[in-house]
């Protein structure tokens, strides 16, 4: 199934009516005030629009150089080097004055893919064939790298709209929301096939499924020595090992891999769709401006600006603050207290609802993931964290509570996944009877996820050093 991408400011994304009990209740811990320490906590002294400006600039400049080398690493399409050298103005018409910001890009930041259409697109691409290889670990680490700074920008910019043009940045943020997207659809329903698989052996108690794989920003790619040829492994993780299995649990996992990997296929040529379009160059177009010069609403102007000796610079730490407690607002309307109970079953309420819609108790925790994402990437701003430096100060029970949340959001899909795949027309009862298991599994680890971020949640606030 498609992911949905949730407004966080939509009233409706947000949770059920509250839980009876406050989300601190039976541990003796405020989470409210353990929140309201995290955004006071690591900013530098000077988090004014001038810190804004240096943190959209290094993420434009971050989203140009993935894009170089998505390009460069590109498998299978006969693009020529990139033009210009690595930093400086660059060359060719569209090179204007983003390009010159340091970023390393060249030429026009679109044309890093004018010629290159065919390049991977995903984490872990559609192959044209089962004797191509992996795609190289530096194409993959340019996709994730490049969905990177995407998120980064659009989050800044609804953080921090009022410092900034609002025309502007109410174009960029759909934009840059939709390529962030495209882009990760393909990597999406592979590591959901994997996983998938991986818990249908899991399940046929196989002494030989597939050892886990993680698929998130550690994953990285296999070499295969030369003149050898396989099938990549994100393409079929659970093939050689199919034998393994009961005759449902075998049919329910090529019934998976048949559907996922023809969504996938289908997001793959999308996203190279989407990279060879207009409107990715326009997007493009714009973040090269970004890298070079940021646009500001006439109080932030007025803040970046020589100011008078008795002006007071505009601080960033409200926005944030507004941001962190949007965030608070959610986590308290989750139902903390059941989470916190083991085994509780409650992610397995609605389990055999005909309505092939997503869980309605999954929206509040995925809605929580985006407003949680909102705020750690505030606390970057505030910051001042490098592009390549983000996750140095972070909050150990943030990332921890991303993490999960993390977690959450695949099981649920997953889960959706198998349930969608039990609908088949005339499979058989033995396959049904195994995507059911298999669903329920899944819920399971819902479950365990919401545990783990009751868990994480309701720790003090830990700053790495």
């Amino acid at each position: 199934m498609a992911q949905r991408h949730l407004d966080p400011t939509e009233p409706a994304a947000t949770a059920p009516p509250p839980h009876p009990t406050s989300a601190g209740a039976g541990t003796g811990t405020d989470t409210s005030a353990t929140a309201r320490g995290d955004a006071g906590a690591g900013p530098r002294a000077d988090a004014d629009t001038d810190a804004l400006v240096g943190y959209l600039r290094a993420q434009a400049t971050e989203f140009l150089r993935a894009l170089r080398r998505h390009r460069e690493s590109g498998t299978g399409t006969g693009t020529a080097p990139a033009t210009g050298p690595a930093t400086g103005a660059g060359t060719g018409p569209g090179a204007r004055k983003g390009a010159g910001a340091g970023a390393g890009t060249g030429a026009h930041a679109g044309a890093a893919t004018r010629a290159g259409a065919g390049t991977h697109a995903g984490a872990n691409g559609a192959y044209g064939g089962p004797d191509r290889a992996a795609p190289p670990a530096d194409d993959v680490d340019a996709a994730r790298a490049l969905r990177r700074a995407a998120r980064r920008i659009s989050a800044t910019l609804h953080t921090f709209q009022p410092l900034l043009d609002a025309e502007w940045a109410e174009e960029m943020r759909p934009e840059l929301a939709w390529l962030s997207g495209t882009l990760a659809m393909e990597h999406a329903y592979a590591s959901r096939l994997e996983r998938l698989l991986q818990a249908l052996h899991r399940l046929s108690g196989s002494t030989a499924f597939p050892a886990p794989r993680p698929v998130g920003r550690s994953t990285l790619t296999t070499t295969v020595p030369p003149g050898v040829s396989t099938v990549p492994a994100a393409a079929h993780p659970a093939s050689a090992n199919r034998g393994n299995l009961t005759v449902g649990a075998a049919k329910a996992g090529a019934l998976l891999d048949r559907q996922l990997t023809l969504a996938r296929t289908r997001a793959h040529s999308t996203a190279l769709q989407a990279l060879g379009s207009s409107r990715f160059h326009a997007v493009a177009d714009k973040v090269a401006l970004l890298a070079s010069e940021v646009p500001l609403s006439s109080t932030g102007r007025g803040a970046a600006a020589a100011p008078r000796p008795d002006a007071a610079p505009v601080d960033l730490r409200p926005l944030a603050t507004a941001a962190q407690e949007r965030l608070t607002d959610a986590v308290a309307a989750l139902p903390l207290v059941t989470a916190g109970s083991p085994y509780n079953a409650e992610a397995l309420v609605h389990g055999l609802s005909p309505d092939p819609a997503p869980h309605p108790q999954d929206a509040p925790w995925h809605q929580v993931r985006l407003l949680l994402r909102l705020h750690r990437y505030a606390l970057e701003a505030l910051a001042g964290a490098a592009a390549g430096d983000v996750d140095d100060g972070t909050d150990v029970r943030l990332l921890a509570a991303g993490e999960a949340l993390n977690r959450h959001r695949d099981a649920a899909e997953a889960a959706a996944a198998a349930a969608q795949a039990a609908r088949t027309p005339r499979i058989a009862p033995a396959t049904a009877y195994a995507l059911g298991v298999l669903h329920a599994d899944q819920r399971h680890e819902v479950e365990a996820a919401r545990y783990a971020f009751q868990h994480s949640w309701r720790k003090e606030p830990i700053r790495l050093p």
